[in-house]
């Protein structure tokens, strides 16, 4: 059976094709609300493939009010912690019918504005949005009236839903850790400084320094990039100031990584010179060698919670908090026996 001139085909061709209603089809097309009779779906299949039908997405949008996509807007997906987040999201949201569009901003601001304009363009049905910065273009959001939840800490807002994980608290039991092995001097390579979840983590690890009655070194501070990049950056400007901590608590997986490669160039090694501790590890951290100890998240309670938040929208702010993990490995010097 040839197809329609010009390639556009309808719901009336592929009726006509199969000798039934355009109702019967919709029936097909949808598997409800009416049932059909298998040998008429068969007939309708074989049409819609005979035929070359394929139905508008845009017309079925209009037509349903949904788009059946959500977009998921982040810094950078090569951040590994990011892509198992952005992971997660994917398989909830093909479990609740609909599509993920990622948009990559590559650490870039305006980048990430045109991705969000994009999304929005396309009319999707809910967005997930980590910022680059502290400055996140939620009002842009906002004011195209799309359900929103942010995957990171910001300031409150009406009308925004969040994810978070107190990552002060996180961050004051990872650095106990390791002063609970005796060490007395604990340094940090921070996240870049603007950003409200780095500020969190420092504080963190003040806090605990605090509780133990040790003196906080600012000049131990190094903020980094959240990267491998970052950490081996922050670790060389260590040894260039000649202040290598005896203890180290990095502010994510990626920076631990590139810190002990930078570490191993100089000869020291992970815990026997430099114990380390990280936050935000992933299944990553398990087959690094030495194995990280880091603070983990339950990214799969998260995303069901963050699909839930988009899917029940209506319109008032929602706060979701997660309880985090300390996952023991080598890096700590912890013995082999609490090691899991």
């Amino acid at each position: 059976m040839a197809k329609s001139p010009g390639g556009n085909v309808t719901r009336s061709d592929v009726a006509k094709a199969a000798g039934t209603s355009v109702a019967v089809v919709s029936y097909v097309m949808n598997n409800g609300p009416r049932p059909v009779a298998e040998a008429t779906r068969l007939r309708v299949l074989e049409a819609i493939k005979q035929t070359g039908y394929r139905p508008n997405a845009v017309a079925r949008a209009l037509a349903s009010g949904s788009t059946k996509t959500f977009g998921l807007v982040v810094p950078n997906i090569s951040n590994p912690f990011v892509a198992s987040m952005a992971h997660m999201l994917l398989q909830e949201s093909l479990d609740h019918g609909h599509v993920m569009l990622l948009g990559d901003a590559g650490d870039d601001r305006k980048r990430e504005l045109e991705l969000i304009q994009g999304l929005l363009n396309r009319q999707v049905d809910g967005l997930f949005y980590t910022s680059v910065d502290r400055h996140p273009y939620i009002d842009v959001i906002q004011a195209s009236g799309t359900p929103l939840v942010m995957l990171d800490r910001v300031e409150p807002r009406p009308g925004v839903s969040m994810l978070r994980v107190n990552e002060r608290e996180a961050s004051r039991q990872v650095t106990e850790h390791l002063l609970s092995h005796g060490y007395q001097q604990v340094g940090m390579i921070s996240g870049p400084l603007e950003m409200l979840n780095a500020q969190d983590r420092i504080q963190g690890w003040r806090d605990a320094m605090a509780e133990k009655g040790l003196p906080v070194d600012e000049a131990l501070i190094f903020p980094a990039s959240y990267s491998r990049q970052g950490g081996y950056d922050a670790a060389k400007r260590m040894l260039v100031s000649g202040k290598v901590p005896r203890a180290l608590f990095t502010s994510n997986e990626g920076q631990a990584i590139g810190c002990i490669r930078a570490f191993s160039e100089h000869g020291l090694r992970v815990p026997q010179d430099v114990a380390l501790v990280c936050f935000n590890g992933t299944d990553q951290s398990a087959f690094h060698v030495p194995t990280l100890t880091t603070v983990r998240q339950p990214l799969r309670e998260m995303a069901h919670s963050a699909i839930a938040m988009l899917k029940n929208w209506d319109g008032e702010a929602q706060l979701a908090e997660f309880p985090h993990h300390l996952e023991i490995g080598e890096s700590c010097g912890c013995p082999l026996t609490q090691q899991k």
